[in-house]
């Protein structure tokens, strides 16, 4: 991030502002609603600036800025049409470690002002770090649609009831246990419809009962698709917001990550080719163990977890140990990156079915129905298969596979880095070699790869 986002107490704190025209009018009233005392310092002062002032109180000094007006002040904002008054504003509060904005001139701020989504005490703050105010505009609109206005009252209530919460329910992580499941239930609508007395009356039995309450852990199996976070599902957002414990592999992006709850512990159980740090069984058995403790733990895998995933054996060991456990489906490598890339995985003029394979080695060889396979008329997709790809290649043609079948290696499918490398069975091989493909990558056999260079769209 370019800009640490806070929120800065300054009720009753002396917040300076250099100038008084209408761009500035706009910032003193920002600054009287979080209660601060306003200190005025322009030449000339317009009437909207001049009523703030005496409605809410502050300093109004009519004259040019001077040094010593930054004494005494725990903020600074500069809104003239002198640049040279704006830089030495700027200038002068960085030496002496002050916050300092100039508006419209992010290279002289040391924090800038955010759009504002008010439902106070609930706060939302749009930026875009000043690259697209409009687009920061737009933004602010969508969540402002988006967020009753009742949103504010709900979080008052729950702020007053804090304390009773906290006296009610010592332990942390049952008391954290106890909010998330009050807001998950039927209280925020009651709220927001007005039934603040029915609220109440939920939030008192529910209390009452927090003692009886010993909720369980349980495990949520989900799929984080290819890696694109836009293709995670609404579901699988709810619920990476939920956990407590979030168990990821190497095909998670860093992106899809970033969805997470912030203070969920987060432990790597990633996997590659030949290299199996965390096993299975250890893997299966924190998942078992977690849950036992009552935590809320996810199990993120890369697309879906049922395909190529493991998501078998995994929720086999937690149905054996009766642990309660969802499953929320992802878009798997397949479709995923065959879509980024512009191959139709069927199409009625070039293949009417499609297998998925992986080509995970045993005995040092893909352990594949190769007659099968080398069929012509269907897409052939293999997962994990970019070690053995000498070995695919060759198989397919031994079985009867022509040589000059098209071939598809899609790399970092439906990421910004996403490469697309196409070729022959019989040439492809060097042609991956010469472009050093690494994984994860996935291989596309089939004579709808040669739609690619028509209906490419991704990155284009």
């Amino acid at each position: 991030m370019d800009y640490l986002p806070i929120f800065m107490n300054v009720r009753g704190q002396r917040c300076l502002l250099v100038g008084a025209g209408e761009v500035a009018s706009r910032k003193a009233a920002l600054l009287v609603r979080t209660g601060a005392t306003l200190i005025v310092v322009a030449p000339w002062v317009s009437d909207p600036v001049r009523d703030l002032v005496n409605q809410h109180g502050g300093e109004i000094h009519e004259r040019g800025f001077t040094d010593n007006d930054l004494n005494d002040v725990v903020l600074a904002i500069a809104a003239t049409d002198d640049d040279k008054v704006n830089r030495h504003v700027s200038e002068l509060a960085r030496e002496r470690n002050l916050p300092v904005n100039v508006v419209d001139q992010t290279e002289l701020c040391s924090f800038i002002v955010p759009a504002i989504v008010d439902r106070s005490p609930v706060v939302v703050a749009i930026s875009t770090g000043g690259s697209s105010p409009v687009l920061t505009r737009q933004l602010k609109e969508k969540i402002d649609i988006m967020l009753p206005a009742a949103y504010g009252r709900l979080a008052a209530m729950l702020g007053s009831l804090r304390d009773r919460v906290k006296l009610g329910v010592t332990d942390f992580s049952r008391r954290t246990r106890f909010w998330e499941k009050l807001l998950s239930g039927p209280l925020p609508e009651l709220m927001l419809s007005g039934r603040e007395q029915e609220a109440m009356q939920l939030f008192e039995t529910s209390l009452a009962q927090a003692d009886d309450d010993q909720s369980q852990g349980e495990v949520y199996l989900v799929g984080a698709g290819p890696g694109d976070p836009d293709l995670l599902t609404l579901k699988a957002l709810r619920l990476m917001y939920a956990a407590d414990v979030v168990l990821y592999d190497r095909l998670v992006s860093p992106e899809i990550m970033k969805r997470v709850r912030p203070d969920a512990d987060k432990v790597f159980v990633g996997k590659e080719a030949k290299h199996h740090p965390v096993p299975q069984e250890q893997i299966n058995d924190m998942l078992v163990r977690l849950a036992r403790e009552g935590k809320k733990v996810l199990r993120l895998k890369g697309g879906d977890p049922f395909i190529f995933g493991r998501g078998g054996e995994e929720i086999d060991q937690l149905a054996a140990a009766g642990l309660p456990f969802q499953v929320v489906p992802g878009v798997t490598a397949a479709s995923g990156c065959a879509a980024y890339a512009g191959i139709p995985l069927t199409h009625r003029d070039f293949s009417q079915s499609v297998r998925f394979v992986t080509g995970h080695m045993k005995n040092d060889e893909p352990d594949l129905d190769w007659p099968v396979l080398a069929k012509e008329d269907q897409t052939l997709v293999i997962y994990m298969g970019l070690i053995t790809l000498p070995v695919i290649c060759e198989q397919l043609q031994a079985y009867g596979m022509n040589s000059a079948m098209p071939v598809a290696i899609v790399e970092q499918g439906t990421l910004p880095q996403q490469r697309v490398v196409t070729g022959t069975l019989q040439d492809i091989v060097g042609k991956v070699e010469a472009a050093g493909v690494k994984a994860p990558a996935i291989i596309i056999v089939g004579q709808v790869v040669k739609l690619h260079r028509e209906l490419a769209w991704f990155g284009h």
